[in-house]
């Protein structure tokens, strides 16, 4: 336990939303091949877009590693330039369209008893925030997601990686969380989340308490990141009397 904090931020996949990839990736196929259809690429497949899409998930991954940004305009523009056909604009447009809205039809669940211990920290006078590294689904459909959830209003500020312009554990994303939060001492914050790379280190290095859930998945990290938190915890409903509340 420590003592009482002001301020408790949280990670968005797998910490307060679990990650539906592949529901996600079979929503961006569909949508994608109906605009091809419609455009006249049929002989675009479904295979051909798979191996597409695999390349543009390494290229995102180079980027985020790298604190290069890569947004879901990025993969959408990138998806494009790597079909096999040269496009016209009507179709590329409604391409990119179709892969960046994709995501807002996605039936995401909230990781277990996260909105209770949302609504108890809220009750208890703590402001909320989020830190999010995006990926290739925008901020504003995560967004949607928390609102569709009725949790969204629990929050008082959010920083996104596509809004900040920097991922995590670039200090300048926790330093813009803690300013929007109103100027706290990362003495009295803590944060939430899954990955021991960009959470946990980039939490640390804030002075702020560091939580990493693993309620939904396990982060073993690697031989570079095996930092570990400064509490573990399996249920977010422990998170309070965690945080001496």
């Amino acid at each position: 336990m420590i003592g009482p904090v002001d301020v408790v931020t949280f990670d968005f996949w797998n910490t307060l939303v679990v990650a539906q990839t592949e529901g996600t990736r079979e929503r961006r196929r569909s949508s994608l091949l109906a605009v091809l259809i419609e455009h006249g690429y049929d002989d675009i497949s479904e295979e051909t877009l798979d191996g597409v899409f695999d390349q543009t998930v390494r290229a995102f991954n180079e980027a985020w590693q790298s604190n290069r940004q890569f947004t879901a305009r990025d993969a959408a523009e990138h998806v494009v330039r790597s079909l096999p056909r040269d496009l016209s604009t009507q179709a590329r447009l409604a391409l990119i369209e179709a892969f960046v809205e994709a995501g807002s039809g996605v039936d995401v669940q909230l990781a277990p008893n996260v909105a209770t211990t949302l609504a108890t920290l809220d009750d208890a006078g703590v402001r909320l925030g989020i830190i999010c590294d995006v990926g290739m689904t925008p901020s504003t459909v995560l967004r949607s997601y928390l609102e569709r959830h009725d949790v969204l209003r629990h929050f008082d500020h959010w920083s996104f990686s596509d809004e900040v312009g920097v991922y995590k554990p670039d200090p300048v994303i926790f330093r813009h969380a803690l300013e929007g939060l109103g100027e706290v001492d990362p003495s009295r914050a803590a944060h939430v989340g899954d990955l021991r790379r960009t959470d946990v280190r980039g939490a640390k290095s804030m002075g702020m308490t560091a939580v990493r859930y693993r309620g939904v998945q396990d982060d073993a990290g690697d031989d570079a990141h095996q930092i570990e938190a400064d509490h573990v915890l399996d249920d977010h409903a422990d998170l309070p009397s965690v945080l001496g509340l």
